[in-house]
């Protein structure tokens, strides 16, 4: 990893690793897996040189003006209270680090894989924010669904060869069940979920805490199998401008506790491990807390952003073992319990908010 300094927090480049590598299975990349992803890593790593990459994410990103900026009742019509709005639009529905509800951004969230992933009404009752129907605006947006769903699939085969590697490193430290083989749950699994982030412009310079690096998206681990992300773009009055604030960005907490800046390049993915990988793994992987810090001074007025997440997840009913190598949520008391990912998720949904659906 390069080291630069910016104040007193040092800025860290990711483990990279090329699309041509990464598609042959032959090649052992464990060495860089450990590096990223292993118990000194980030928990995190960019591929580059993805074909057909660059353009798809043009495509997606510069539509998610667009559509914060849609009329409010339209917007409305794109709401899905009941998966707790984790299907279609949500703006204010979501609490920051401070307890309050985040207004800065809204999201737009769909299955880019699956419209409808089940037909069974036990399921979708039980696990609304997996087991519902996508929402897309059709008559408002209809550039949308195609943008979404062409990008958010190229990131999942990208992500499928990663978990491929993933487990080829693994199956060095322990012998792996195949229901715990990575790249077999992710492919099997229904519960992807893709979002498209857009953070609105502040009006002024001190609208964002300038002491908190949280200032953007608070203090988080990733709790899926693992995360693609794009490098955002920035536009000021629907025209791209470079970000002004170097400062600003991702930040992630090491094993030791120290915090980085961690920078990528603009064509490349990046992919970051959540917790459900480092409970399969038995900690040979590690997923790390993260943010985003807004950027900051007088030239961020104005300024908006837009990004996009692809979480790669098991199915609703895969099942995990909570090992007692891996201390997650130790007030849940999950040590050597087994729970499905759905469940597991409903834990986790129950802490971060005040009512269930």
């Amino acid at each position: 990893m390069s080291l630069s300094s910016h104040s007193t927090v040092p800025t860290v480049s990711t483990v990279t690793i090329s699309y041509s590598e990464l598609k042959e299975s032959n090649i052992d990349l464990s060495a860089r897996i450990e590096e990223g992803f292993g118990p000194n890593g980030l928990g995190i790593l960019s591929v580059k040189d993805v074909p057909g990459y660059s353009a798809l994410r043009q495509n997606l990103l510069r539509l998610a003006p667009r559509l914060a900026g849609l009329p409010e009742e339209v917007k409305r019509e794109l709401e899905d209270a009941h998966s707790r709005y984790n299907f279609g639009w949500s703006h204010g529905k979501e609490k920051l680090e401070s307890g309050k509800l985040d207004m800065l951004k809204g999201s737009y969230y769909a299955n880019p894989l699956q419209d409808v992933p089940t037909s069974n009404s036990y399921e979708i009752q039980r696990y609304p924010s997996y087991c519902g129907s996508n929402i897309w605006p059709r008559n408002s947006l209809p550039e949308l669904e195609g943008a979404f769903k062409a990008l958010g699939k190229l990131m999942f085969e990208v992500g499928l060869m990663v978990a491929y590697h993933c487990d080829q490193y693994v199956s060095k430290g322990i012998k792996q069940h195949e229901k715990q083989n990575l790249e077999k749950i992710l492919l099997d699994s229904r519960c992807h979920k893709g979002r498209l982030l857009y953070y609105f412009p502040a009006q002024d310079s001190t609208m964002h805490d300038n002491d908190s690096i949280s200032s953007w998206c608070g203090w988080h681990t990733d709790h899926g199998s693992l995360t693609g992300l794009t490098r955002a773009i920035f536009s000021r009055d629907s025209v791209e401008v470079p970000c002004p604030d170097p400062a600003s960005g991702l930040y992630i907490q090491t094993r030791s506790g120290q915090i980085v800046k961690v920078v990528y390049g603009e064509d490349e993915i990046a992919y970051q491990i959540g917790e459900t990988t480092a409970i399969l793994s038995s900690g040979y992987l590690c997923a790390t807390p993260h943010c985003v810090r807004a950027p900051q001074g007088e030239e961020a007025r104005g300024l908006e952003r837009s990004t996009f997440a692809l979480f790669m997840q098991p199915d609703w009913d895969q099942k995990l073992t909570f090992p007692k190598e891996v201390t997650i949520h130790e007030e849940l008391s999950l040590s050597n319990e087994v729970l499905t990912f759905g469940e597991y998720t409903e834990k986790l949904l129950n802490k971060y908010y005040d009512s269930k659906p």
